[in-house]
């Protein structure tokens, strides 16, 4: 029985069951279908494969040969087609137009011309080329570029993510490896360079474990738009067929590593024996395949693995965090639920008082304020004199450490109820404390234990104290917006507020009820703008719930041209390019008056007679559930100054002149970048003096609902 010749039937029934899942999950998606015509020619690949393995009739052979030329031609391109559109980069109509050459191919592989006949090689037959085969090797180069797309496309996306792409690299590194193996017979080599070894086709356990990897990655880390509700049945099936799969591969390339030494008792045998380890340990070690009760496994192995494990995950993703109260609450779970703690107290100075205070603890205590904890005090110097981790609080285990200072550090503590206590610290400076108590078993704390609470203290007081100096910084930044708010207001009030009160005085004045005719208008004009004003700054400072609805684009961006270009007395042209009808979820209201804001920026920065353009564009696929658009509005103005760019978007700040009833007080730009965040678009500007200015607005054409996690207040 040549047991090699199933790897290859096992790959096509593998990637063609593949292909028609991907495909059954939506025809219309062009991810979808050039998978599809990629899962049909590797499985065409290796059913050809399978019977030139197990034929030895050259007539019947050279059928089956071109049979599977007939999907490795394609293969290639496929594959660079689909790393194009992983990798979120736009499929030029080149690559479209490139299907040609290895369809001439195909047509020239029903003739000798492509493959000429095919000869025994080893166990199997193989293809003799004819003299149009070397045009392959062309195509053959793509498999090197896909690989290629994926790795750059790997460098530009977050550590995080790296692994969303390492499988599929790694796949593609096999499939070019052992399909290159396969060529060497095609191209004169009928033993390995440099070897005895005959060539052994190779390439089909490569195309199976493509198919395995790729499967893997479309259900773990959804690389095209397929989801799927896995109950946990299924997914016990699902972990069961991967465990056989990979157990079968495995012994098929034992199979081929040591010829003539499986029979099918031995290669059943050893197969058998892989499915009842895994029932086995399913049962014994649930954790293994994610379900069932763990009471067994913690009979076998206590909770040492999963303990440190837990801690240091904690610690590896303790930086994601942004405010203090949700630190605090996962560090709660982890020092009650996997440390299992009686109790435990956090500890940290006000920066505004000075003070110590109980800022957390288990069991719950009233927050209250520690007189006796200052700088300098015994405990605290404790610390700072004598650079431990931690000092030890216990009576059978503290005796005598560190002499005077430490029991008078004991001390002071003693009525805080712990067993060892850690210092949160910055730059060798203490600004608080975290007290332990001792286990809920009873159990004494190993140096295991130890260790990972002073990795955890070390991590955690540079956590604090980054969000500390964040929330200092945020604090400082927004004193600062609001004196400059203020000065702002104040001045252009002020401006505006003069000729009304010249009115007002003058009118009191001459004692009669007329107003002068030359103020009015100005006094009226003024009121007027300072009625926007006031809008705009009630605007800006609320915190607005767009209305979404379904909406078309491209007519809103003619209908804020023509408000733009009323209420400007400019003579610019307003040239409008959109690509047909584009619909997407947004406010129109508030959209428009974004459009509309930027369009008549734009007017103000253009001379008499010159042209704005605002473009709408379909961007490339980057999402699987939905589109984005973009819409650029450029002119050619005078530009804005580089030291300028960085501050367009901060409120009440403008390089116009003030008080203009037409060019605003600095909230435009503000508005808008507020309004498309609201859409959760992005908004940026591009400018250079003398040349003009160009904002660019990305919107997406769908707004995922998010439900808001209640507000808490961060210490």
């Amino acid at each position: 029985m040549k047991f090699a010749a199933i790897i290859p039937l096992v790959g096509c029934v593998w990637n063609m069951l593949l292909a028609c899942f991907v495909l059954w999950h939506g025809f219309r998606n062009a991810a979808h279908r050039v998978f599809f015509f990629l899962g049909l020619s590797i499985a065409v690949w290796n059913l050809g494969g399978y019977f030139l393995l197990t034929g030895d009739d050259p007539e019947t052979g050279i059928f089956w040969a071109r049979f599977l030329w007939m999907g490795v031609i394609f293969i290639p391109l496929l594959l660079f087609h689909l790393s194009l559109i992983i990798a979120q980069l736009p499929v030029r109509k080149w690559v479209l137009w490139a299907y040609l050459f290895p369809s001439a191919l195909a047509v020239a592989n029903t003739t000798p011309l492509f493959i000429e006949r095919v000869r025994l090689l080893g166990d199997g037959l193989y293809s003799v080329p004819g003299p149009l085969f070397p045009a392959f090797n062309v195509i053959f180069l793509m498999v090197f570029v896909s690989a290629y797309v994926l790795f750059q496309r790997r460098k530009r996306l977050a550590r995080a993510h790296y692994s969303r792409l390492d499988a599929l690299i790694a796949a593609q590194v096999c499939l070019i490896v052992l399909g290159t193996n396969d060529i060497l017979p095609l191209i004169g080599f009928d033993k390995y360079p440099g070897t005895n070894i005959t060539v052994y086709p190779y390439g089909s356990l490569a195309a199976a474990i493509y198919g395995i990897i790729f499967a893997y990655s479309v259900l773990q880390h959804q690389l095209l738009d397929v989801r799927i509700h896995v109950t946990r049945i299924a997914g016990q099936v699902i972990r069961f067929l991967f465990l056989f799969s990979i157990g079968l591969l495995l012994l098929l390339t034992a199979t081929l590593l040591g010829p003539g030494q499986f029979n099918a008792f031995s290669f059943l045998s050893a197969l058998a024996a892989i499915m009842v380890s895994g029932i086995v340990a399913s049962i014994v070690f649930p954790r293994l395949f994610g379900s069932g009760s763990d009471s067994v496994e913690m009979r076998i192995l206590g909770d040492r693995f999963e303990y440190q494990d837990q801690v240091r995950s904690f610690i590896q993703n303790m930086y994601w965090y942004s405010e203090t109260q949700t630190l605090f609450d996962d560090l709660h779970e982890l020092l009650t639920e996997t440390f299992r703690l009686k109790g435990y107290k956090i500890i940290l100075r006000d920066e505004t008082t000075r003070t110590f205070s109980i800022i957390r603890s288990s069991p719950t205590v009233a927050l209250r304020e520690l007189e006796d904890l200052r700088i300098p005090s015994p405990i605290f110097q404790y610390f700072e004199w004598g650079r431990d981790a931690y000092l030890s609080l216990g009576e059978t285990i503290s005796m005598g450490s560190k002499g005077v200072l430490a029991r008078q550090a004991r001390e002071q503590l003693r009525g805080l109820d712990a067993q060892f206590c850690f210092a949160l610290s910055s730059q060798n400076e203490p600004f608080g404390l975290l007290l332990v108590d001792q286990k809920i078993s009873g159990e004494p704390y190993t140096a295991t234990d130890i260790n990972l609470l002073v990795l955890l203290v070390k991590n955690l007081s540079l956590m604090v104290n980054q969000i500390r100096l964040k929330t200092q910084i945020l604090q400082n930044q927004e004193l600062d917006l609001l004196g400059r708010m203020s000065r702002g207001m104040a001045h252009d009030l002020n401006n505006l507020l003069t000729p009304v009160w010249t009115l007002l005085q003058l009118s009191s004045e001459e004692g009669t009820n007329t107003f002068d005719e030359d103020l009015l208008p100005v006094a009226l004009r003024n009121i007027k703008t300072m009625r926007a004003y006031i809008k705009e700054a009630l605007f800006f400072s609320e915190n607005l719930r767009p209305d979404i609805q379904l909406g078309r684009l491209d007519m809103l961006l003619m209908q804020a041209a023509d408000l733009a270009k009323a209420s400007r007395k400019k003579h610019v042209d307003i040239n409008i390019e959109a690509p047909g009808e584009v619909v997407a979820e947004i406010d129109e209201v508030l959209l428009q008056r974004m459009v509309a804001n930027l369009i008549s920026n734009a007017i103000d920065a253009s001379a008499e007679g010159s042209e704005v353009r605002v473009e709408l564009t379909r961007l490339a696929k980057t999402e699987a559930s939905r589109d984005w658009v973009r819409v650029r509005i450029s002119d050619r103005g005078e530009g804005i100054r580089k030291e300028d760019l960085n501050r367009v978007f901060t409120p009440y700040f403008t390089t116009k002149n003030r008080g203009d009833e037409n060019r605003g007080f600095g909230l435009g730009l503000a508005i808008c970048r507020k309004i498309v965040n609201l859409h959760g678009g992005n908004l940026s500007i591009a400018s250079q003096l003398k040349k003009g200015t160009t904002v660019q607005v990305d919107l997406p054409t769908r707004q995922i609902k998010q439900v808001q996690p209640p507000a808490v207040a961060s210490t």
